[in-house]
């Protein structure tokens, strides 16, 4: 499956909000990107609304379009509030909950951790970065993973802040203990301008 590859920091100053992490640019430069960036933007539609809604959700989430709306049809199949389910499908991909973990600083470097088989879920190696994972399955890494710099440097910046996920520290292993509701994930997303945008 595809991803996005081109520069983030422009893409997190169209939203003003740092989508893909810490980022120092956009600390300094909080206007919109592009030579006019620093004027007053004219109000966008109700269309354009749903629109940024969704984007900003796909580049949170690192899914491109046609992954994405395959998750909303998933979502749409199940029982309850489409738009909660869409974002609890989200939350519990692998490469997410290795981000969540804080196994990685970021959901492109979980991403690359999972494709790069330094992953494990229930003890096999799993390279799917979109594997929905379920609870009380155990996230954990390769035995020859532990020792990489990255993922250490990582571990010792980052604790777990959602009550969903679960850390061992000792056998660094992680679990989900509960799918999470929508006031537990902390994104900022308007998941029903999303489920409008889809509905039309």
């Amino acid at each position: 499956m595809g991803r996005y590859t081109g520069p983030r920091t422009k893409i997190s100053r169209r939203f003003g909000e740092p989508l893909f992490g810490p980022d120092k640019v956009l600390d300094r430069r909080t206007n919109p990107p592009g030579q006019h960036g620093a004027r007053r933007r004219k109000k966008l539609s109700e269309y354009g609304e749903q629109l940024r809604e969704k984007q900003k959700a796909r580049f949170i989430y690192g899914m491109m379009e046609r992954q994405f709306r395959t998750f909303f049809e998933r979502a749409k199949a199940k029982q309850g509030v489409t738009g909660d389910i869409l974002l609890q499908l989200c939350e519990t991909r692998l490469d997410n909950l290795v981000y969540r973990l804080g196994i990685a600083p970021t959901r492109p470097a979980a991403r690359q951790l999972v494709t790069h088989r330094h992953i494990t879920l229930d003890g096999k190696i799993c390279n799917v970065p979109s594997c929905i994972v379920k609870p009380g399955q155990v996230i954990g890494l390769r035995e020859k993973s532990k020792g990489l710099m990255a993922v250490q440097d990582s571990l010792n910046k980052h604790r777990v802040t959602v009550s969903w996920l679960e850390w061992n520290q000792s056998s660094l292993t992680g679990s989900l203990t509960a799918i999470p509701e929508r006031s537990e994930i902390p994104e900022n997303i308007n998941v029903q301008a999303i489920v409008e945008l889809y509905s039309r």
